[in-house]
C-alpha cells in the first residue's frame, strides 16, 4: 500500500469525509483514517439545516439523503415544563430546498464515506491515529496508526484533524483533560419507534440543568437527544430505580419534567440502548497542537448543540478549509515553501472560521444557559406566548436560513454538483 499522500484526514465524520471528498476531487491523493467500524450510532441531534443541503448536493449526496431522511422540518417548538409553544421555521432564503431534514449518523456517515471512496480517497478503517510527527525542513508530517496489532506510518504535507472533541486526539502536543467537574455537560441520545411527535416538528427541550431536542429522522425513528450537567445527572441517578443506567435516569427525568416528552413517548418503545458521550467542551480550538494540523468540525470548535449546528459546523468548516487549500496548490509541497503556504492557509482559514461561526457559538451559549435555568425560561415564556414567531427569528439569526458559499467548481474538476454517486 502507498504510504505517502498529499493529505491525511483523521476522522470519518461529516467534517473529515467531506474534506476527503473535496481534496480528492481537486486531484489530491488523500488517506482518511477512522478508528471505529461503520455503521455506528453517535450521540448527535441528527438535524441537517437547510443551509447545508446545497453543500451535500454538490458532494453528490442530495438524492440519497432525501430518500433516507425524515420529513422537512417546518416548525419549531419550545417544550419546558407544562408549556408548549410552537412557531413556523423560516424557509431558507435562497429557495429550494427550503427546510432542513434529519438523518441518523449511521446513514449520513456511511453515505459520505462511500462517496469519499468513489472520489478516490484511500480509506483505512478501523485504524486509529496514535501520533503526528513533524518531519524536518518543512517536509510535512508523519502519522503513526494502529489497527489491532498492526502498525503503519503514513506521510503527507497536509494533515487535517477531524477527530471530534470526545475522541482522544493523536499525540501532537494538544492539551487533553479528563478531569471531571460538576458543571460538565454530558450528552445522551436514544431512538424511539411509534412516537406521537408531529411530522416536521422540531421541539427544543428546556429543564433544570440541561436542554435537548426531538426529531423524526430516518426509518421513521424519533431521536431524543439532550445534554445534562454532571451534578444534575448524579442527583437523578441517586433517586432512580435500583439497577437503572444513566440513560434510563435521564429518560425518567425528561418524562417527569417535560409534558411534551411525556405525550410524545406515551405509546413509544425505545430502539436499542441509550448512548452517552462527553463532556462537551464548547469553545474554539483553532490553534491545534504542536503538530500543526488543520482542525475542522468539533476538533476546531464545539458549539452548544441546542440550535443543532454541530453537523453544520462540521460540513461548512470543511468547505472553508478546502477552499483555502485548493487556492494554494503549493501547500501540498513537502518543502519549506509548502510549509509557508500552509501557514498562510491556516491564518486565512482561522479568520474565515471565526467570521463564519463565532456569532452562532455565542447565540447557542446564550440559548443553552437560558434553557438550563427554569427561572429564566419562566420569565421568557409569557413573551413567547404573545409572540411565538420569536422562536423562528432565533433560528434565522443562528444561521439556519443562510447557505454557506459553494466551493468554486473551477478548483474541483472532479466534483459534479447537484448529482448523486
Amino acid at each position: 500500500m502507498e504510504h505517502r499522500f498529499e493529505a491525511i484526514v483523521i476522522g470519518a465524520g461529516p467534517a473529515g469525509t467531506s474534506a476527503a471528498i473535496l481534496l480528492s476531487c481537486a486531484g489530491r491523493s488523500v488517506a482518511i483514517l477512522e478508528a471505529r467500524p461503520f455503521p455506528r450510532r453517535k450521540v448527535c441531534g441528527e438535524c441537517i439545516a437547510a443551509s447545508n443541503l446545497p453543500l451535500l448536493d454538490a458532494l453528490g449526496l442530495g438524492d440519497s439523503l432525501r430518500e433516507r431522511a425524515g420529513p422537512e422540518l417546518r416548525r419549531v417548538a419550545l417544550w419546558c415544563g407544562e408549556a408548549s409553544i410552537i412557531a413556523a421555521l423560516p424557509a431558507r432564503a435562497e429557495g429550494d430546498p427550503a427546510w432542513g431534514r434529519a438523518l441518523g449518523r449511521e446513514h449520513l456517515d456511511g453515505l459520505l464515506l462511500a462517496r469519499a471512496r468513489t472520489a478516490g480517497a484511500t480509506v483505512l478503517q478501523p485504524w486509529r491515529a496514535l501520533a503526528i510527527r513533524r518531519e524536518p525542513r518543512g517536509g510535512g508530517y508523519q502519522v503513526e496508526a494502529r489497527c489491532g496489532e498492526a502498525e503503519l506510518a503514513l506521510q503527507a504535507p497536509v494533515i487535517v484533524r477531524a477527530n471530534g472533541s470526545w475522541e482522544v486526539p493523536p499525540s501532537d502536543g494538544t492539551l487533553w483533560s479528563r478531569s471531571h467537574r460538576a458543571s460538565d455537560l454530558l450528552g445522551f441520545k436514544a431512538s424511539f419507534r411509534n412516537t406521537r411527535l408531529e411530522s416536521g416538528l422540531l421541539p427544543v427541550l428546556g429543564f433544570g440543568g440541561g436542554y435537548g431536542g426531538m426529531v423524526v429522522g430516518s426509518d421513521g425513528l424519533t431521536t431524543l437527544a439532550c445534554c445534562i450537567r454532571r451534578d444534575r445527572l448524579a442527583a437523578c441517578r441517586s433517586g432512580a430505580t435500583a439497577g437503572a443506567g444513566a440513560g434510563e435516569a435521564v429518560e425518567a427525568l425528561l418524562l417527569r419534567e417535560c409534558r411534551g416528552v411525556r405525550e410524545a413517548l406515551a405509546s413509544a418503545s425505545r430502539v436499542g440502548p441509550w448512548l452517552a458521550a462527553g463532556p462537551l467542551r464548547p469553545g474554539m480550538r483553532l490553534e491545534g497542537g504542536i503538530g500543526g494540523a488543520f482542525l475542522i468540525g468539533n476538533a476546531a470548535g464545539e458549539v452548544h448543540p441546542i440550535i443543532g449546528e454541530g453537523i453544520s459546523m462540521a460540513l461548512q468548516s470543511s468547505w472553508l478549509l478546502c477552499e483555502e487549500l485548493a487556492g494554494r496548490p503549493d501547500a501540498f509541497r513537502a518543502d519549506p515553501w509548502g510549509e509557508i503556504c500552509r501557514r498562510e492557509a491556516q491564518q486565512r482559514y482561522a479568520l474565515r472560521w471565526c467570521a463564519h461561526f463565532s456569532r452562532r457559538m455565542r447565540l447557542a451559549a446564550c440559548f443553552a444557559h437560558a434553557a438550563m435555568r427554569p427561572g429564566i425560561t419562566a420569565a421568557v415564556l409569557p413573551l413567547l406566548r404573545q409572540a411565538p414567531a420569536l422562536l423562528g427569528f432565533a433560528a434565522r439569526v443562528s444561521g439556519k436560513t443562510r447557505s454557506a458559499a459553494i466551493f468554486p467548481t473551477g478548483l474541483l474538476p472532479g466534483l459534479i454538483q447537484g448529482s448523486s454517486s
